[in-house]
């Protein structure tokens, strides 16, 4: 017998498939049990083959089918099994020389009966508990090689009944721990449980760094009409390479990685790895009061941070290191993470999944990013996850057509590709794809202390007609445009999420009029609809209009002022986050401070006033990487952020100092004021002052905390000074002083204060019996309170 020539592996290195190889890979599954138990066994006797008769050969049809890796039921034909006269004993061990049996009292060398299969009835009344001892020829084919190993085909099914019941019903919620590659002690023996849902498949094997990739001796047997396939490997541990060679029903292979995979490779390989956590978790104090107080009745100021490139070539444990001590030295109360499951181009920042249960391997293993996540609660920051269930890439070694059929994917092709990106949509009407990421969604908020999943892509979702033009979309059984298989998955989604998970809050991307996206899922709204049940919405309205407003020349804003007033006739239909996301600042659409007209001065004059502005509007605020510093090149995920900006060395250092420091106070002055977020859903916390004063470009508004305790919000986008200008206030506060003013030396800007107590005047002025006088600097948000309260 020679040697198989080189075989390219999944990995993308060279892997010599040779008869000693495969002993090596044999010689791995001898455990410390096995040995343990080889100490206690008597001396086995000699004989060779003495006692053992010749079995009844396979059938054809089982023989060609296990051999080709399309059998059902390869532990039915493999294994021990009792039969008249004995035990009968089938292995396959391709490559092998010989095999023999070995038992308490017992050695028995079975008949070879081709093509790697061996076989013989031992003379006994039940089954043993037996290990094999496999001979292969040695390098080169002379002398040979010996190796111990536990047979797989001796093992009970490792996934119980309660398992199936649950996977098949489409409601395991801990699906992760069903599927996928386990490490555990099975029958005594430590090994691998290997268990992958292929319900189209004609058969499913293993292959992996253990075997050599070569996966003819390791079929998995199917649990039934779960379409749960399983195998238990003794020997394979944490770090071994896997994936899966799957029968088609056309007859045809295909290998797959893992969809549970909790690690992967580092691309572009894209072999699964099987891993278990042994993080010991320090954040207690953290999870135990994450859920004392609604999220939107707490502060929420949230840094937007893509963990590849914010510094380019650091691990999860050096991030460790950095990001929670910038972003708590800013103030800002959570991070929000670009997505971080695994996906084979950088390029997509993330967005095009194929590793849904595993943190991309680029910067470390799942311990380390549960690790970084750790010091950021302990630094007392939250953690939001950017979670993509609205599509995943066609790559096919992922999930595209994963056993031969349209599997995660609609059966459908026109409802299955998304027009936007080349990619696939999820079938949400398949309750096991449901339970995929239902699952998904609970496994990183419970397995990674995650505090929240911003959810993109929410109205590509929503829609059947999403992108897609007159003829190529099909309305729901009610004439509709509604994607009804999505709601009740994003309702399934939520309520799982904040039943499971207390303290955690979903966020929704999403960019139409949806009713009731941060509605209760129980609470039927006019169009018929329960809500979504998210916990905030990003409100990509707010962020357009006020983009356009300020983008404009100062003499043209007042041809655009509601455009920056229109937010407030909807901000209570919803919770909402205000974002100055990634998205606004690549792709020709310039970094925040380069959107602005004006001179360098009057530029970030005007970053400065709109970031004073949106702190103060009802919402929560989001502020992407970069833009804090003012940076004025967009972002790039090759380089990231232009750190260098703020380098001493640099002439302009101190401008973009001036921005970070506001960014730092505005977070500060936000936490401390209650009335910037206590009632950020509650009309009664807003009141105008004056919204119309379109021809001196000012916005002025009041908020209130729930003891009715006031911050007035100035915002002035003219670059010229307004003295002693009029602003009707509540006659029940006796003096104001102000808090922050954007036009602050310290910030870069012209030091036009209001140092001193204002006093209201009895003169009437904005339907309000009181007014008060003040200086409005260039370009710039002031921000009072009442001076008893300072």
């Amino acid at each position: 017998m020679t040697a198989r020539p080189p075989s390219r592996n999944s990995s993308g290195s060279e892997a010599t498939k040779k008869p000693a190889a495969a002993g090596r890979a044999d010689a791995r599954a001898k455990t410390a049990d096995a040995r343990a138990k080889e100490a206690a066994t008597p001396p086995p006797r000699a004989g060779g083959s003495h006692g053992v008769r010749a079995a009844q050969p396979l059938a054809e049809g089982d023989r060609e089918r296990l051999l080709s890796g399309g059998h059902h039921d390869p532990h039915g034909l493999l294994g021990a099994h009792t039969v008249r006269g004995g035990v009968e004993l089938r292995v396959l061990r391709p490559f092998a020389r010989t095999v023999t049996v070995l038992a308490k009292g017992l050695r028995a060398e079975l008949h070879e009966d081709g093509d790697g299969l061996f076989s013989g009835v031992l003379p006994l009344r039940e089954a043993p508990e037996y290990q094999l001892l496999v001979t292969y020829d040695g390098e080169g084919g002379t002398g040979s090689h010996e190796v111990e190993a536990h047979d797989p085909y001796r093992f009970l099914p490792s996934l119980g009944d309660l398992d199936l019941h649950l996977i098949g019903e489409g409601r395991h919620e801990e699906l992760w721990r069903a599927l996928g590659a386990l490490p555990m002690t099975h029958q005594g023996v430590t090994g691998t449980r290997f268990t992958v849902w292929a319900p189209n498949a004609r058969g499913v094997r293993v292959v992996g760094d253990f075997n050599y990739w070569d996966g003819a001796g390791f079929p998995m047997r199917s649990l039934g009409s779960t379409g749960v396939w399983e195998l238990f490997l003794p020997g394979v541990g944490e770090g071994a390479l896997y994936k899966f060679q799957i029968m088609r029903p056309d007859g045809s292979h295909t290998m797959r990685a893992d969809p549970m995979a909790r690690r992967a490779e580092v691309p572009p390989a894209t072999a699964s790895i099987v891993t278990e956590s042994h993080h010991v978790w320090r954040d207690e104090e953290w999870m135990a009061r994450r859920a004392d107080r609604p999220v939107h009745e707490a502060p929420f100021s949230v840094y937007e941070v893509h963990l590849p490139s914010w510094r380019p070539g650091l691990t999860y444990r050096q991030l460790a290191l950095q990001l929670p001590a910038y972003v708590k030295d800013l103030g800002f109360t959570h991070v929000e993470l670009m997505p971080v499951a695994e996906h084979p181009f950088g390029g997509s920042w993330g967005y095009q999944v194929t590793g849904f249960y595993a943190p991309t391997s680029r910067m470390g293993t799942p311990d380390d990013f549960r690790y970084l996540i750790d010091a950021l609660h302990r630094a007392g920051i939250g953690v939001l996850m950017d979670w993509v269930p609205a599509h995943f890439p066609r790559d096919d070694w992922a999930l595209a057509e994963f056993d031969g059929r349209p599997l995660y994917e609609h059966e459908d092709p026109a409802r299955a590709a998304h027009p936007d990106w080349g990619t696939l949509e999820f079938d949400y009407g398949r309750k096991e794809v449901r339970n995929f990421l239902v699952s998904n969604a609970v496994y990183w908020c419970e397995e990674f202390h995650i505090d929240g999943l911003r959810v993109d892509a929410v109205a590509s979702m929503l829609y059947l007609d999403y992108s897609r033009e007159h003829g190529e979309w099909s309305p729901n059984e009610h004439g509709g445009r509604e994607n009804l298989d999505a709601v009740a998955f994003l309702q399934e989604m939520n309520a799982t999420v904040y039943r499971r998970c207390p303290g955690v809050v979903t966020v929704a991307e999403e960019s139409t009029a949806w009713d009731g996206v941060t509605r209760a899922t129980h609470h039927v709204g006019p169009g018929g609809f329960g809500g979504l049940g998210f916990g905030l919405k990003w409100n990509m309205g707010w962020m357009h209009d006020s983009l356009d407003y300020v983008s404009h020349e100062p003499v043209h804003r007042k041809f655009h002022h509601h455009e920056m007033t229109f937010s407030m006739v909807y901000a209570y239909s919803e919770n909402y986050v205000l974002p100055i996301s990634h998205d606004e600042v690549v792709h020709g659409k310039q970094s925040l401070v380069s959107k602005m007209p004006g001179d360098w001065w009057q530029q970030r004059a005007n970053h400065r006033a709109y970031l004073g502005f949106m702190w103060a509007h009802p919402g929560k605020q989001l502020l992407f990487m970069g833009q804090e510093f003012a940076q004025g090149a967009e972002w790039s995920e090759s380089h990231g952020p232009d750190w260098w900006l703020l380098d001493p060395s640099y002439a302009a250092e101190a401008d973009h100092h001036g921005v970070r420091k506001l960014v730092r106070d505005l977070n500060g002055v936000y936490g401390a004021t209650p009335a910037l977020w206590q009632r950020d859903t509650d009309p009664e916390g807003f009141s105008w002052v004056d919204g119309d004063a379109a021809e001196d470009n000012v916005f002025a508004f009041l908020r209130f905390d729930t003891s009715g305790a006031p911050l007035l919000a100035i915002s002035h986008f003219s670059p010229v000074v307004r003295h002693e200008y009029r602003l009707g206030v509540p006659d029940s506060v006796t003096a104001w002083t102000e808090v922050l003013n954007t036009d602050a030396a310290r910030y870069g800007g012209s030091d036009i204060l209001n140092p001193d107590p204002l006093k209201p005047e009895s003169t009437p002025s904005h339907g309000r019996p009181s007014s008060l006088q003040l200086t409005l600097p260039p370009l710039a948000t002031v921000w009072l309170r009442p001076a008893e309260d300072v």
